[in-house]
């Protein structure tokens, strides 16, 4: 595993490359470190869920530079998303949506939906926009372990499973993005993050919380 130190053009181009032709990177965000593959690509997704360990059930986050990006990844949009993802993004925030025939199954389960997010990182965006291509990227760890924050805690879990890791320093977030479904009439919100409950209700109106998130510890 290549340890990358500086983020200059010389290495932000290397990155890129390595997910172009199929590698995985685990890259800085606002929230985690994530570790990042073309989500076109069903081969390269196919090796985030073996390094991490990751059941084949569980769907990936992706991720884009832009907000226009995400036309083509889905089928329908919601207004409540458009307003949404206007006022939080780029952020902690992942809405689903219904797919488009883009995005392969192993990115989403086999799932008709797709979860997507705009990190507010500039490192992150620009790895993005070089690579051409919307990134999947789960948190970088062991399934089941803590999300990593800093590029350490990549390293300890992840040396010898993927290709590279950008050392971005210290997320400045610290925690998952907030998950919010628009697949029904009524919003769900899936996972508590970056943003919380009440600010989506201030946004959008009626939220429903769904039933896992009172069972989290």
């Amino acid at each position: 595993m290549v340890i990358i130190n500086k983020a200059n053009k010389k290495n932000l181009n290397l990155v890129s490359q390595i997910i172009k032709s199929g590698g995985l990177v685990a890259i800085p965000t606002e929230t985690v470190y994530g570790l990042a593959a073309n989500a076109l690509d069903k081969h390269a997704v196919a090796k985030i869920f073996i390094a991490k360990g990751r059941p084949q059930d569980n769907p990936l986050i992706v991720h884009v530079a832009e907000k226009n990006e995400i036309f083509k990844l889905i089928s329908t949009f919601p207004k409540k998303a458009e307003i949404l993802i206007n006022k939080f993004w780029p952020g902690p925030l992942t809405v689903i949506l219904p797919k488009s025939n883009l995005i392969p199954d192993e990115v989403t389960a086999g799932l008709n939906s797709i979860a997507i997010r705009m990190p507010n990182h500039d490192l992150a965006r620009q790895i993005i926009k070089l690579s051409g291509v919307p990134l999947a990227a789960p948190s970088a760890n062991r399934s089941g372990s803590p999300s990593p924050t800093r590029a350490q805690h990549v390293i300890n879990d992840m040396d010898g499973k993927i290709d590279a890791i950008l050392d971005g320093g210290e997320c400045s977030v610290g925690i998952e993005s907030t998950v919010v479904s628009f697949l029904e009439e009524i919003p769900i919100l899936l996972r508590p993050g970056g943003i919380s409950a009440e600010e989506i209700k201030e946004t959008i109106g009626n939220l429903k919380i769904d039933k896992a998130v009172f069972m989290q510890s």
